[in-house]
């Protein structure tokens, strides 16, 4: 059974969900634009330390709390790790009030009809089980669409909610994530055939199942308010897709009923030579910019 609690926060609380969930290709990304270049460490061990304590530091920061940041998305070894001693899922929900997500995906195949497919996940079960007993709430998993394909867009979407069925089997909400890629050529015409083959395949759930849509902050304003509307959508969050997250902020602020869930725009300004007060007060910054566009709506 899906935590009632949790998901009454997730489907209607006033806020934005965290993506703190960089795995392996994007880590050392994430960690240049933090300050440590690939040169300051060796191997993927000492990559991953790094990684798991800029996100400590966000976690534990003041303005991180359910007040405002009403949810987090988190890599496999972030959900492994600790935060003062106490399980990250457990120090999410119970010390700052933030919904805890996996992202579960194994990153994408090779373009095909103008998308990218995810990789195979042979192991799932045994992680959404593993999950659950960490005290996650749901998924997240993404492919890529950088042409508007027919054919390439329905076998995406067509992937994810086979996958999506599979995680709410095992009682958790996932997030269903086909990003448009926002340098498509043909981005509007991409979103056009999204919409309608995510429209197709919300309604074939069964009554009772739900999920929650991440989708690309759409060329045309509000273009997405019929997949907010549906009944088995829980929610539909907004990624930032490369946007600086002041335009990412600007276009999202003009889609009602889409909050972000951003990641490099949320950690944009943060530095790992920043003092704790410098840290602390930046970051609050970025959350007040980011809850305002998620919350007030032009």
């Amino acid at each position: 059974m899906v935590d009632a609690k949790m998901l009454n926060k997730i489907s209607s609380a006033p806020g934005f969900i965290a993506a703190l969930d960089q795995s392996g290709g994007s880590t050392p990304g994430a960690l240049r634009l933090y300050g440590i270049s690939e040169s300051d460490y060796q191997g993927d061990d000492e990559m991953f330390r790094l990684v798991h304590a800029m996100r400590v530091r966000i976690m534990s920061a003041p303005a991180f709390s359910g007040d405002k940041v009403i949810g987090a998305i988190l890599f496999e070894r972030t959900m492994d790790g600790d935060v003062d001693g106490q399980p990250v899922p457990s120090y999410l929900w119970e010390k700052r009030g933030v919904v805890p997500f996996l992202k579960v995906d194994k990153g994408l195949l090779a373009e095909e009809n103008g998308v990218q497919s995810m990789k195979p996940m042979p192991d799932l079960d045994a992680l959404l089980m593993r999950g659950r007993e960490k005290g996650m709430f749901g998924t997240k998993m993404r492919s890529v669409i950088g042409h508007a394909d027919k054919a390439g867009i329905a076998a995406v979407v067509k992937q994810q909610f086979e996958v999506a069925r599979q995680i709410i089997g095992h009682g958790l909400v996932p997030i269903v994530e086909p990003e448009v890629s926002i340098k498509s050529p043909t981005k509007e015409q991409a979103e056009a055939i999204l919409r309608d083959e995510i429209a197709q395949q919300l309604d074939k759930l069964p009554a009772g199942e739900a999920v929650m849509l991440k989708l690309t902050i759409p060329t045309v304003a509000d273009f997405y308010a019929p997949l907010v509307a549906h009944k088995s959508v829980v929610r539909v969050v907004a990624l930032s897709g490369g946007y600086s997250t002041a335009d990412a902020c600007e276009k999202l602020s003009h889609n009602h009923g889409m909050i972000a869930s951003f990641s490099r725009a949320l950690a944009e300004k943060l530095r790992v030579t920043m003092s704790e007060a410098d840290f602390n007060a930046s970051l609050a910054e970025t959350i007040d910019q980011i809850y305002a566009a998620s919350v007030n709506k032009a």
